[in-house]
């Protein structure tokens, strides 16, 4: 990165016309705006505002290395900056004003985050690039839990709410707290009372899973497909219309529990950004979201192709924004 941004400033020096390029200010392609065919972009900065190993962390990897593959970019650098269920990178996404090398993959966690954790800056602030993928959630236990189905699980959590510790990946308001709060209401528990325990991600909630510290987990099953696959994490159940592919477990639905939901992660680039810069990104995204690599991630990690940019994505995020506010403040979170 230092190495890219030195010979852009040697190029400046040198007095090298950037129109004669066709290269922006930041290094991106802007030759051809709907395309991004005058060139890879450079100097691609992906922020994952938690720890190593979650979600967010999976996809952020998976999109750079497509990019990169595709040669839609060159050298894509994917980062942490984990803290405070993802708010502390949201904050160093909005303070980065007019930044069009650096963009920030989230999703719903960072919505509820931002409110739960009373933060100044909110995901209506930043520039929406695209909505990438959705994902249901899942309920899982470790090998030696001794729940087998989800029935068993839903007999002995009514029993007794507050014993049963669930456990999830992101901070109250996120979708691995919103989806057991949604549990609780459709199997007839008072939501209040459910004992959630909150980790920074889904690299951070595995060990709990798998030392059994937890009742159950609350997570995407896409995070743990290799833990599953060996039968050290059992799935009880997921919580799509339809079944999970490769993830041998009913749908909530199915078990009738009369509830859906679904997650999702987009990225989005900080506020301020120059027009060019705004077009290049949502073009070279568009670009891996057509390629073979990408169709090949979906199928991989068991994400549901959601993908839409612009101004369609700051609908949605402006409607996502609103729905978790209401719903936490009827928790008494936000």
């Amino acid at each position: 990165m230092r190495q890219i941004r030195a010979l852009r400033v040697a190029a400046v020096a040198a007095g090298i016309a950037l129109m004669a390029t066709g290269c922006g200010a930041t290094g991106k392609s802007t030759g051809s705006e709907s395309t991004g065919a005058a060139g890879p972009i450079t100097g691609l900065q992906i922020m994952v505002p938690n720890t190593p190993g979650g979600g967010y962390d999976t996809t952020a990897r998976a999109a750079a290395k497509v990019l990169d593959d595709e040669k839609i970019s060159t050298n894509t650098e994917v980062f942490n900056l984990a803290g405070a269920g993802g708010t502390v990178g949201l904050a160093r996404i909005v303070n980065e004003k007019g930044n069009g090398d650096l963009t920030m993959l989230m999703g719903l966690g960072v919505v509820g985050a931002s409110y739960t954790n009373k933060s100044e800056s909110k995901l209506t602030e930043t520039t929406p690039l695209a909505k990438l993928i959705e994902e249901p959630g899942a309920i899982m236990v470790g090998k030696d839990s001794p729940y087998k189905t989800i029935d068993d699980l839903v007999t002995a959590w009514k029993a007794n709410p507050g014993s049963i510790s669930v456990g999830g990946g992101s901070s109250p308001g996120g979708p691995d707290h919103l989806l057991p709060m949604q549990l609780a209401g459709a199997v007839g528990i008072d939501a209040t009372k459910v004992n959630f325990v909150s980790y920074d991600g889904g690299g951070d909630l595995l060990p709990a899973i798998l030392g059994n510290k937890l009742g159950f987990a609350a997570s995407g099953a896409g995070e743990y497909l290799q833990q599953i696959k060996s039968g050290e994490i059992r799935v009880l159940a997921t919580s799509g219309e339809n079944r999970l592919e490769g993830v041998d477990a009913p749908t909530l639905k199915e078990s009738n529990i009369d509830l859906i939901f679904t997650n999702w992660r987009g990225i989005v680039a900080p506020p301020g950004i120059s027009d060019e810069d705004k077009k290049s990104l949502i073009a070279a995204l568009e670009k891996m979201h057509a390629s073979a690599g990408w169709k090949e991630a979906l199928k991989t990690h068991s994400w549901s192709d959601a993908f839409v940019t612009g101004d369609e994505f700051q609908t949605f995020l402006t409607d996502q924004d609103k729905r978790v506010a209401d719903v936490l403040s009827k928790l008494g979170l936000a």
